[in-house]
């Protein structure tokens, strides 16, 4: 394989000026660029681009970084990011944490080979994020906080939202429901667990609330669980699940089994993902905003990297979409609904 010495031995030049011309670098004159440029084509040289990039003040490259990029919400919240780093003349790298420390994600931290990150990822260690962030690498953190001054978190209002869900299923005169959700120790299942245990708490029906907490959050365990909660008897009302994923599982589980939803259940979901809308019945769920996320995760980022002060933490709102997926009990048909007081 060729190397850059090669090609400047053949050119007849420093290896100093092919750097320059293989990064277009006005130093270098147009007919010493174009007879650099044959003489790479010539030796079939690739620049490592990476190596490359170490080497210059800037990459002119920032990184997403979630859990699992098989996610069904990320192509909005990427999409936000994208636009706005294109429009700054800025690459992005989208990778997985999964593997932790040994992945590709930590190295792109560690080694800096970017000039800035956005995570999402629960999985990479707060020490970590700490020694990677520095005042020339900034990170955006999005639904996380650690303490860092070089650190700025993005927060979804996740209790609020939850809170809003219960409030919508009691409102239709549900009194027995239930929250199904992941890993109980997971940081964004504890506020929307919250959200739902201050509606009901408002409306006196804290015994009337049960919680399914384990596993992953994806339609596979919505649907185990929620065949679980069948065998289990006495079925409440009104589901208020982790996300859409999860809701939509618990669909396919309820149709399994002859329940009508939402004639015999009613179901919430969270995020709205675009199979929300398509499901059968379509799915009511809790909007946040991903592309809006994105695009002022990556507005943060480039800011930071101009050196404008910024506040350490943001909080964006959501929104309760209604659908086809719950109505009142039956029996409740058109009665005054509870209220808080």
């Amino acid at each position: 394989m060729a190397t850059i010495k090669d090609v400047a031995k053949l050119a007849g030049v420093s290896i100093s000026t092919v750097s320059y011309a293989l990064n277009n670098h006005d130093k270098v004159s147009l007919s010493t660029k174009k007879r650099i440029l044959e003489a790479a084509r010539r030796l079939n040289y690739q620049k490592n681009g990476i190596a490359s990039d170490l080497k210059r003040s800037s990459t002119r490259t920032i990184a997403l970084i979630v859990t699992d990029l098989a996610g069904p919400h990320y192509a909005e919240l990427v999409k936000g990011i994208q636009e706005v780093a294109l429009s700054r003349g800025y690459d992005l790298l989208a990778c997985s944490s999964l593997g932790g420390e040994q992945s590709t994600a930590v190295k792109f931290l560690t080694e800096k080979r970017v000039d800035g990150a956005i995570v999402l990822a629960y999985n990479i260690p707060a020490a970590t994020l700490r020694r990677a962030a520095r005042e020339a690498y900034p990170i955006i953190l999005l639904d996380r906080e650690i303490e860092s001054p070089h650190t700025v978190s993005i927060e979804v209002d996740n209790e609020a939202g939850c809170h809003m869900a219960t409030e919508h299923l009691i409102e239709q005169g549900h009194r027995r429901l239930a929250y199904v959700g992941g890993n109980p120790m997971e940081p964004l299942n504890e506020q929307r667990v919250s959200g739902f245990k201050r509606a009901l708490r408002q409306h006196g029906l804290e015994r009337e609330g049960q919680l399914h907490q384990f596993g992953m959050f994806n339609r596979d365990n919505g649907y185990a669980m929620t065949k679980m909660l069948i065998a289990e008897g006495n079925l409440p009302t009104g589901i208020l699940y982790y996300n859409d994923e999860m809701a939509i599982g618990g669909i396919q589980a309820f149709r399994e089994y002859g329940i009508r939803v939402p004639g015999d259940v009613s179901v919430i979901g969270f995020d709205d993902i675009e199979l929300a809308q398509y499901v059968r019945p379509a799915l009511t769920t809790v909007m946040q905003p991903k592309y809006e996320r994105g695009a002022l995760a990556a507005h943060l980022l480039f800011q930071a990297l101009d050196g404008k002060p910024l506040e350490p933490r943001y909080r964006l709102p959501t929104r309760l979409i209604v659908r086809d997926s719950v109505r009142a009990p039956a029996g409740h048909e058109g009665k005054v609904p509870l209220r808080s007081e």
